[in-house]
């Protein structure tokens, strides 16, 4: 199973990487994507209103397109930390960061960590270079990042910080599951979907929420591998 999963997340990368080039358009040709779920017109509302929600004079956007060691959530923290010592309060700070592509399993709670094996799907290791079978950034335990006041997701969304998962690539990676072990695609991505951790924001497509965010006044910092 571990090197089957492998293969199909390694051939499903090219269709998630930004351009439309020949290679990219032939794989969604895939039957994997036949049948993925559409965004609806609700959905696209309910996405364009929390766009709108961005606020302050410092507004920053991360393009969390791989697990990176935690650095999407990281340098989340960092711009809250420096805008603070410099002499801006948090609610004149957006820092969003945007989890699409392999950086999504860190807006799915523990118990879909463990049931689909995340941490070895997508690369997230503890130290000692076992997968972790949990979310390790949105409540992080010790040692999970560089430096203890490092906070995770959930507290950094008290303080006003903003975090959304790309909708294409959890269609893509849940059909891509389900497709391999013998699931129906529709209902794993049901399930991902039902999943998302409280106040994480459903997009699109992660490209579409650094556009949007660019525009509404977001500068943009690539926080990948």
């Amino acid at each position: 199973m571990k090197t089957t999963r492998t293969t199909t997340r390694r051939n499903f990368m090219g269709a998630m990487m930004l351009g439309a080039t020949a290679s990219t358009l032939s794989a969604f040709t895939n039957p994997i994507l036949a049948g993925m779920p559409e965004f609806t017109t609700s959905e696209m509302n309910d996405a364009e209103a929390w766009m709108k929600t961005i606020k302050g004079s410092h507004r920053i956007v991360y393009d969390g397109s791989y697990p990176h060691k935690g650095f999407p959530i990281i340098w989340n923290w960092a711009f809250y930390l420096s805008n603070n010592e410099t002499g801006s309060a948090d609610d004149d700070v957006t820092a969003m960061t945007v989890l699409r592509h392999d950086g999504i399993p860190f807006a799915f709670p523990d118990a879909l960590w463990k049931k689909y094996s995340f941490g070895e799907m997508f690369h997230v290791k503890k130290a000692d270079g076992t997968p972790y079978d949990r979310n390790p950034y949105y409540e992080p335990q010790e040692g999970d990042f560089p430096l203890p006041m490092i906070q995770g997701i959930k507290d950094m969304q008290a303080r006003g910080a903003m975090f959304c998962v790309c909708n294409l690539a959890m269609s893509v990676y849940s059909g891509a599951v389900a497709q391999q072990t013998g699931q129906d695609p529709t209902a794993v991505y049901e399930e991902w979907k039902a999943a998302v951790l409280p106040g994480i924001q459903i997009v699109p497509s992660g490209v579409w929420a650094l556009g949007r965010a660019q525009e509404e006044g977001c500068g943009y910092i690539f926080a990948g591998e």
